[in-house]
């Protein structure tokens, strides 16, 4: 076999050129020349870092050269490889690898083509290494193809650090693609150059090449407010990121949902802006419960309307209006008059109904630049701005008093409310939110005082009394445990008789060093604040140990009279608490005589009519007082077990100017004596009035005619008179 000239070259692998192998017919140079050459060549193959060879396209590949970097390749001497002494390189190519290398190198060798590629090989020690072989085929003179020449060198090590840059590529991929985080890059001028598919589900897209189609510009079609993008361009220019950046966007369904933005730029190695590169999250529920949350904290839960947590800020920014318009604001404080009777009487069911119907209607009487706010129970707060005159505040009260006084249907019932409404103005009546409100509050009270059902503007004389209003409720909390209280007695008179049948104990408050106050300035106070149940109790358990000592000191039993205010006798106890005051006391119920009011009735039939027969089964007296002025029902008043009628002073006192009145007061002897009951004329001051009610039948009278209301001392006396 005859080989190229390069294979001829190199006939083993130490073997330079001899002065034999040189032509005789060449020059002296020549030759020099020709021998230093092939010692370079020898040289520069043994410092290869790699195998230079020469093969032949057999089975084995059976190496016919070899050069010195076989060792470092391999690990086997060059002897051992050159024509398969040891071991050939078809043994050292890896099992897995032979096939397809073989397939790819005759391949080329047939076409006459050079090939490259990378296998891998196992070295002497054991190792899998990676080597990279280039190589040509070699033909004979006949064109005939007799052998592969080459070099191969190890390339493990590069294999080895694409296989980490592989890896770390696979896992920043599967990152990229999996991440539940939408990643992107932008261009500055925005538009996507980049993002994974978690990006495109979060913006409503069903694959990333749908939103790379639909979003060209992300200012003008992504975000909800176009400003944002500038703010985020904005702060990456002063801070090279944006950290948790919110916004608005909108999906592709046009639903806007909230994100969060993490992101910072990229640049070149000169500083060049290239892009922007960060993250996207779905913000949404977070912030959808961030706003339920400060909605319930602002907001009435049974309403909708602002809460008192509001109500400063609202009133704050409605002042600044006004300021700045030269507009007065008006604070009208509504509290609904029969709301407590309907809550306590029909449930809190009922009663949540109607507030909801009441702010709503309190809603639809104002403009929407105005603001109604429910304080808390049946209280709400409306702010009306852009007022120009009185006027204006007055329709609209007056449209407010008309809608809620509106009948409203609850569960097939009809119901009625009022409501009084107190009224301050800004900046005449107060210069900041307190003192608005609390002017407001203010002439509300005045309007309930009023009667109800109106409203009352807040002025400097009404603060006033309001002021000495809540100085008497503070002072009055202290009464009863300070001993301030005491008890006036005015006698009664049998008109038959012409005899002393009784008394009624009246309260008065005497504050250490001040003058005696009379009850019509604190009793209407302790009635509102609930006060009135406390003293109640006083009153009776007094009333009933003074009775026992009148008896004692005059022999005589002498009915006591004492006052039970409506709320008193609405209370669960207030039989028992009786009950009590004579088994304390150790008197004689008869020596006790209840009044109650006709207005005790308006709340519960049924309990009313039951209460005064559970009082009259411990045997005191009951007496119906001020009858005439309150809800006088005759298809109840047969039923009720009372020993008296106490016709009011009202129609006794203007007897002489009023005969109108002579047929009422009749018409209410009758029916008392109709139903066996004894009449008592309260407030008889003249002659006229006396002769007069002994005329028509009255049984007694009690006024100051016979007897101021007289200390217990006096009254004492005077019984002894009369003895």
């Amino acid at each position: 076999m005859r080989l190229s000239t390069n294979l001829s070259l190199f006939p083993d692998t130490t073997r330079q050129l001899s002065a034999s192998d040189i032509p005789i017919n060449l020059s002296l140079g020549l030759r020099k020349l020709l021998q230093d050459r092939e010692r370079m060549l020898s040289t520069l193959m043994s410092n290869l870092k790699g195998m230079v060879y020469c093969c032949l396209l057999d089975e084995h590949w059976s190496m016919v050269f070899v050069s010195d970097g076989c060792k470092r390749l391999t690990g086997y001497d060059a002897n051992d490889l050159l024509f398969n002494r040891r071991v050939s390189y078809e043994e050292l190519t890896l099992k897995d690898d032979r096939a397809w290398v073989r397939q790819k190198i005759e391949s080329a060798a047939k076409l006459g083509e050079h090939f490259e590629l990378e296998y891998r090989i196992v070295h002497a020690d054991g190792e899998i290494r990676w080597v990279y072989e280039s190589g040509e085929p070699l033909f004979n003179e006949k064109g005939e193809l007799e052998a592969l020449e080459g070099f191969i060198q190890d390339v493990t090590r590069r294999k080895q650090s694409e296989q980490l840059a592989y890896e770390a590529q696979e896992r920043y991929r599967s990152i990229f693609e999996n991440a539940i985080e939408g990643i992107y890059q932008t261009s500055p001028s925005g538009r996507y150059l980049n993002f994974n598919p978690a990006l495109a589900r979060i913006y409503g897209y069903e694959s990333t090449n749908e939103l790379m189609l639909s979003i060209s510009d992300i200012q003008n079609q992504l975000y909800v407010d176009p400003r944002k993008r500038a703010e985020y361009i904005a702060m990456m220019r002063d801070h090279g990121q944006v950290h948790n950046f919110e916004a608005q966007v909108y999906r592709k369904n046009g639903d806007i949902i909230w994100i969060t933005e993490n992101a910072h730029e990229v640049r070149d190695k000169d500083g060049k802006l290239l892009f922007y590169e960060g993250t996207v999250e779905d913000i949404s529920d977070r912030k959808n419960y961030e706003q339920q949350i400060q909605y319930q904290a602002t907001h009435d839960n049974l309403t909708g309307l602002p809460n008192r947590t509001m109500l400063a800020d609202r009133l704050q920014q409605c002042m600044s209006f006004a300021d700045r318009y030269h507009h007065k604001l008006a604070v009208a404080f509504v509290d609904l008059d029969q709301f407590k009777l309907i809550n306590d009487s029909m449930g809190h069911h009922v009663g949540d109904q109607l507030l909801v119907i009441m702010a709503e209607r309190l809603s639809n009487c104002v403009r929407e630049s105005d603001t109604v706010v429910r304080l808390g129970g049946d209280e709400f707060v409306l702010l009306l701005t852009s007022l120009h005159k009185v006027e204006d505040i007055t329709q609209s009260m007056q449209r407010i008093l008309a809608a809620i006084a509106a009948p409203c249907v609850i569960d097939g019932r009809d119901f009625i409310v009022s409501c009084s409404i107190g009224i301050s103005l800004y900046p005449g009546d107060g210069s900041d939110s307190n003192a608005l409100l609390k002017h407001a509050d203010s002439a509300m009270y005045k309007a309930k005082q009023s009667g109800r059902n109106s409203f009352q503007f807040y002025t400097r004389e009404l603060n006033r009394v309001l002021t000495e209003r809540m100085e008497v409720e503070y002072r009055l909390r202290h009464a009863i445990e300070n001993h301030e209280f005491l008890l006036h007695y005015q006698p009664k008179l049998d008109l038959l008789t012409n005899t002393l049948c009784g008394a009624e104990a009246l309260i008065r408050w005497q504050p250490p060093g001040k003058s005696i106050i009379s009850p019509l300035s604190f009793i209407p106070v302790a009635e509102e604040t609930g006060q009135i149940e406390d003293i109640g109790r006083w009153v009776l358990i007094n009333a009933c140990r003074k009775a026992g000592e009148f008896k004692q000191l005059t022999g005589i039993a002498v009915p006591v009279a004492v006052n039970v205010s409506p709320r008193q006798f609405r209370q669960l106890d207030l039989v028992t608490t009786v009950e009590a005051a004579l088994k304390d006391t150790g008197i004689d119920p008869d020596s006790l005589e209840l009044e109650i009011t006709e207005s005790s009735l308006v709340h519960d039939t049924r309990n009313f009519i039951k209460t005064l027969r559970d009082l009259k089964a411990l045997g005191v007296k009951l007496a119906i007082d001020d009858f005439g002025t309150g809800y006088s029902s005759m298809a109840y008043l047969k039923d009720f077990p009372v020993d008296r009628l106490k016709i009011d002073k009202v129609f006794v006192g203007s007897l002489e100017t009023e005969p109108a009145n002579i047929a009422i007061l009749k018409a209410i002897i009758a029916l008392g004596h109709s139903l066996g009951l004894k009449v008592i004329a309260e407030g008889v001051e003249t002659v006229y009035q006396r002769e007069f009610l002994t005329g028509i039948g009255c049984d007694e009278l009690q006024g100051y005619l016979y007897s101021k209301p007289l200390p217990s001392e006096a009254f004492v006396q005077l019984l002894r008179d009369n003895i």
